[in-house]
């Protein structure tokens, strides 16, 4: 992409041009010169104003997914300490991905170095502003963990049930809905969870004979367990995302 033409570059030939016609039009040609120089200047002047409302306006096209993923990314740990790392990397990836490269196809790229920590922080915001609609805590401990999840499956129009044996071989919650099965292991943990809960939920698969295996959680993946999960398709979620699943056979 060629660099974008200085302020300079831009008033050099309407100033040029003036000044010729002004030799035959008199004082009537610099005026309209002038005013097309001034035209030029404000708008060059107003770039930045520009360049702030477009990134707003990307991110708040995302904001319901970014405001999930900053849940999903999150977590707080042993010693009281709300952990950001990886929704950092994800804000990160986001303004990379999806807001720099139309800020480049649009004319803005001469300004992004400059103002990263800007679009940064307007990612950041976007990501607050739509608050989870929640009508209840998050259930403290495990089974009334697995119980809120099957009722947020149950609301999707999922017939889930939660197993409550010993002998669930990995499998919190089996539903079905329109002939698909779906397996599902629930983690509520104060730290993302590993790759040890994606194991289990591909055995509880093959046990259960099901279509579909799931890890839920209110705390984030590891990576391990992310690049696990890809190899053997099984999904990991944030319990939000259960009332928008879908059913879906693998492949």
């Amino acid at each position: 992409m060629a660099a974008p033409r200085s302020i300079a570059d831009r008033l050099f030939w309407p100033i040029v041009a003036g000044g010729v016609a002004s030799l035959w039009f008199g004082r009537a040609a610099l005026a309209v010169a002038g005013v097309v120089v001034l035209g030029i200047v404000l708008h060059r002047l107003g770039r930045g104003g520009r360049f702030r409302r477009r990134v707003r306006a990307l991110a708040r096209r995302h904001a319901g997914t970014l405001s999930l993923r900053r849940r999903q990314e999150t977590f707080v740990d042993a010693y009281g300490n709300e952990i950001l790392d990886g929704w950092l990397r994800e804000r990160t990836y986001f303004a990379e991905r999806t807001i720099l490269p139309r800020l480049e196809a649009e004319g803005y790229g001469d300004l992004v170095e400059a103002r990263w920590e800007e679009v940064l922080g307007i990612v950041e915001a976007a990501s607050l502003a739509e608050v989870p609609d929640e009508t209840a805590l998050l259930p403290d401990d495990g089974l009334a963990y697995e119980r809120f999840c099957a009722a947020l499956l149950e609301r999707a129009g999922w017939n889930a049930r939660t197993t409550r044996a010993a002998g669930d071989q990995g499998a919190d919650i089996v539903a079905e809905r329109d002939g698909v099965r779906l397996v599902v292991q629930c983690k509520r943990y104060a730290k993302p969870v590993g790759n040890g809960a994606v194991q289990e939920v591909v055995a509880a698969r093959g046990y259960w004979n099901a279509d579909r295996a799931a890890v839920v959680s209110n705390a984030g993946f590891t990576p391990a367990a992310r690049k696990l999960a890809g190899a053997t398709d099984v999904l990991l979620l944030h319990h939000d995302e259960l009332q928008g699943l879908r059913p879906r056979r693998a492949g």
